[in-house]
């Protein structure tokens, strides 16, 4: 057996996979051949008839005949073209007429792209969607914030989780915006100054701006106004840029799932199924598959960041072929590592397990330790020096925090309530009251439920 690719069959939904499969890009290519010889029909180079052949047999992908020439010749485009044009004995003979295999390749590689990226958004839209329920849904549910790997101050669910959500809706807006901005190469020859097509065309009233015109609005197309033999290649960095988008914003939830996830913090699960096996060795186990699944795709994304810049910023002159084989995976892969993420980020969404009690055992251990800031509010508000109480305050803290972790519980409610410098100021009621952290969550309930709305109102029917 040879070799496949984790993402033949592992990785990406079958409709992304469609997409990259070599049919559908040498469909595509066979595509470009035909709008160009039908722009060629209509500046009378070509018979009609030619050009109603050759799209008979546009679909006619024939793989194991265009391998043979392959092997041969050591040319995929040319062996594509001659196995086309063996398909066509009359239109055969004017395929590709002025072409060079960049014509073809680049706008094909855009349409191709523009189609996965149409896929990515509207994964994109359904997990936004499914933040946005989830948002709604603990808008208000306190949990301890965490900073620097420690308690800090409460926050809520719902606000924990439009963070991910807003990192997600900017990159969709991004996405977005690439989307419309794609353009292809055009049809202009080897170096992409048309010279072929403007001979071609002395003698006709159509210019070689009209031909191409022609072509692209048939492939739904815009061109670069300037092209060598490809199109600027930084384009595809500024593609990967979009994606690597998405994926660091996925990462930085997947990462966070698997934190809350342990034991040490906790308060989250992602879904696991009724027979899913966690692992061969300890069967007890429940391990955040999915999201380290998402972790370990977008490191590899990230990665290929560099390798789109490189090629870029180091195609000499009119084009060099040093990008040709990397871009074979790079593309493909970025797009179908990115169409796995989303999805797998879907479903741990949809079936997310929320620990309610544990969140709130949580907030009643380390809760009263946040909310010392509140109490320090309280004080200065009523006269006291903020130096003298933050010191005091301070020093409450780190004795009652050296007893929690001694003995497993929280002096500190007592240690301030018993203050006579506190007591100048504030009541023990007052003081118990303030340290209540699950009140201390201030605007995060509205500005959850802001940002829920926002994401419905984005994707809310037209």
């Amino acid at each position: 057996m040879a070799y496949q690719s984790p993402f033949s069959t592992r990785y990406g939904s079958q409709e992304m996979r469609a997409i990259w499969s070599e049919v559908a890009k040498r469909r595509t290519w066979r595509s470009v051949w035909l709008a160009v010889a039908d722009a060629q029909s209509a500046a009378d180079l070509v018979s009609p008839e030619q050009v109603e052949e050759i799209r008979g047999q546009v679909d006619a992908i024939d793989l194991t005949r265009a391998y043979e020439i392959e092997a041969e010749i050591g040319h995929d485009l040319m062996a594509e073209l001659r196995t086309f044009a063996e398909q066509c004995p009359s239109g055969g003979a004017i395929l590709h007429w002025g072409l060079t295999s960049a014509d073809v390749q680049d706008n094909a590689d855009v349409m191709r792209q523009k189609a996965a990226l149409a896929l990515i958004l509207a994964h994109l839209r359904t997990l936004l969607l499914a933040f946005a329920e989830r948002i709604e849904e603990t808008h208000d549910l306190p949990i301890m914030g965490f900073t620097h790997l420690q308690p800090a101050e409460p926050t809520t669910l719902g606000y924990r989780l439009s963070v991910y959500a807003q990192d997600l809706l900017e990159g969709f807006e991004a996405l977005l915006s690439l989307h419309r901005r794609l353009r292809g190469k055009g049809i202009r020859g080897p170096v992409g100054t048309s010279a072929p097509f403007v001979d071609m065309l002395a003698d006709s009233n159509i210019t070689s701006e009209m031909l191409e015109s022609n072509i692209m609005n048939a492939l739904k197309l815009e061109a670069f106004p300037i092209t060598t033999q490809t199109y600027p290649r930084m384009q595809d960095f500024r593609l990967l840029s979009g994606l690597v988008d998405i994926a660091g914003a996925l990462h930085k939830f997947a990462f966070d799932i698997r934190l809350l996830q342990s034991p040490g913090i906790g308060g989250l699960q992602e879904p696991f199924g009724e027979k899913q096996v966690g692992s061969s060795a300890m069967p007890f186990k429940r391990n955040p598959v999915k999201a380290e699944k998402i972790c370990s795709l977008a490191r590899e994304t990230a990665a290929w960041m560099d390798v789109a810049w490189q090629n870029g910023a180091t195609s000499l002159l009119e084009r060099t072929l040093d990008d040709s084989a990397n871009r074979r995976s790079m593309i493909p892969e970025a797009f179908l590592a990115c169409d796995e993420m989303l999805l797998n980020a879907a479903q741990i969404l949809q079936g997310l397990v929320i620990d309610r009690d544990h969140f709130q055992s949580q907030l009643k251990r380390f809760g009263p330790f946040a909310a010392i800031e509140r109490v320090l509010t309280a004080l200065v508000q009523v006269g006291a020096d903020h130096q003298e109480m933050h010191e005091r305050l301070r020093q409450h803290s780190m004795s009652a925090w050296e007893t929690y972790q001694a003995k497993g519980k929280n002096p500190l409610k007592g240690l301030l309530s018993k203050d006579t410098a506190l007591l100048k100021y504030l009541q023990p009621a007052q003081i118990r009251k303030l340290l209540d952290a699950s009140t201390y969550v201030g605007l995060a309930p509205v500005r959850a439920k802001e940002m829920a709305a926002r994401i419905r109102g984005r994707f809310a029917p037209e």
